[in-house]
């Protein structure tokens, strides 16, 4: 599977790197340990990286080659992706103190709904894609397809992990209601600054 040890060991360095760096899915996992602590983030996380990795296994069986076939669904999902992105920005900016209760009165993503963001997020879709073409031998093509997906996942699910702390640890200098605001404006911010590749740079798919 991958070819050989090296290949194998450049594709670990890259899901590590790409999983690891800012983006949407790490921005808001960051937020959301700042608001809701590392034990409700957990389904938020979960769903990231099993999303992706279901993502990355379709443009492995022939997503990607759709897209490339009609660009235009993959335009619209763009869009669609940018509006989703800033309703998501909206929400992270508005939203009220944190609370250590688990009633009902604010809720982190769900895990389906975590799952689901990732088919509007351009930074999984570079993802996915750059794993496919990059690193999957045409040598046992459709089996190392699974294999990355799989690997992707678990190498996915501590990087967004530490997000998450990253942010719980961050709680206890933020219980002052005008700092938790600032720091939720900032995080939406960023979160609409990540519109930049999805609107601004050439599509791959094109």
């Amino acid at each position: 599977m991958l070819g050989s040890y090296d290949l194998l060991t450049a594709f670990v360095l890259f899901a590590f790197v790409s999983s690891i760096t800012p983006g949407p899915n790490n921005t808001m996992l960051l937020a959301s340990g700042v608001n809701f602590g590392v034990r409700r983030s957990v389904p938020h996380a979960l769903g990231v990286s099993v999303g992706f990795m279901v993502m990355v296994m379709a443009v492995g069986f022939g997503l990607g080659e759709v897209f490339k076939a009609w660009p235009v669904l993959y335009t619209v999902l763009r869009y669609v992706g940018a509006t989703y992105l800033l309703y998501l920005a909206w929400k992270i900016a508005t939203s009220g103190p944190m609370s250590e209760s688990t009633g009902n009165e604010r809720k982190p993503m769900s895990f389906f709904g975590a799952a689901a963001f990732q088919w509007v997020n351009p930074k999984a879709w570079v993802m996915a894609v750059g794993a496919i073409t990059t690193y999957a031998p045409a040598d046992g093509y459709l089996q190392n397809v699974v294999v990355i997906g799989l690997l992707f996942a678990l190498v996915n699910l501590p990087s967004v992990g530490i997000w998450v702390m990253f942010g719980s640890g961050l709680r206890n200098l933020l219980r002052t209601p005008r700092w938790l605001m600032l720091f939720n404006v900032l995080m939406a911010l960023l979160l609409v600054m990540s519109l930049y590749p999805l609107l601004f740079v050439e599509s791959s798919f094109s």
